[in-house]
């Protein structure tokens, strides 16, 4: 182990419960996180350009399954390294990209049509395929609330909009491509800015977490 590295394990941290320092694996983990973040955005972001600049080209519409796969897979991965103190929350939000991802290989399988395509003209499928958007708008959820992000905040509100506006047919096409317009900006942007971002904010107050899970042994004796 390099002397560089021992002085980022030995750094101590006051938390609210206690001492606690930061490790290698949990930096290695915020990375982890952030590069599966980036990998999801770029994906939507790709996706939805092609989207908004030539939605009928059959290739375009082809195109759209290994995007949507690799950014179902990318979020997985984030959800998988998040750090949220509220485990029911976390594991609500992995349980809601399971679902998700469940849905989409059942929409896959069993319509002709390519993905994109049939998630577009049969608009019940969001209440399946959606799953996986509620498990991306939490994350922007614990982002906004935790860091004050203002693209995080528009998105927790543009992504459930976008979506249940288009499965109850109440938006118009322009306002559809908008909206579909700016997340992807702001996706982008959420991801980028993360990059950026100190580690150790990302990581939280272990002493918290440590808390957390004894209060939860506890609870569990008794």
């Amino acid at each position: 182990m390099s002397a560089a590295t021992e002085s980022i394990e030995l750094v101590v941290y006051q938390g609210q419960f206690g001492e606690f320092t930061i490790t290698t694996a949990d930096r290695r983990g915020v990375v982890i996180y952030r590069a599966g973040l980036m990998v999801a955005a770029l994906c939507f972001a790709i996706g939805a350009t092609l989207v908004l600049w030539r939605a009928n080209d059959p290739a375009v519409q082809m195109a759209m399954t290994p995007l949507y796969t690799l950014f179902t897979v990318a979020l997985g991965v984030g959800l998988a390294t998040i750090h949220i103190y509220l485990a029911a929350l976390h594991r609500a939000l992995q349980i809601f990209w399971l679902i998700g991802t469940v849905a989409s290989l059942s929409v896959a399988h069993f319509y002709s049509e390519p993905f994109a395509v049939t998630v577009y003209q049969h608009p019940e499928t969001i209440l399946g395929v959606g799953f996986t958007f509620a498990a991306l708008t939490g994350i922007f959820f614990k982002e906004a609330f935790c860091f004050n992000r203002l693209e995080t905040k528009l998105l927790t509100l543009i992504v459930p909009l976008l979506l249940l506006g288009h499965w109850l047919g109440v938006l118009p096409l322009i306002a559809e491509k908008i909206l579909l317009a700016a997340w992807a900006v702001l996706f982008v942007i959420f991801a980028l800015r993360k990059a950026f971002q100190p580690i150790p904010p990302d990581i939280g107050d272990k002493s918290v977490f440590e808390y957390l899970k004894q209060q939860s042994k506890q609870q569990t004796v008794v």
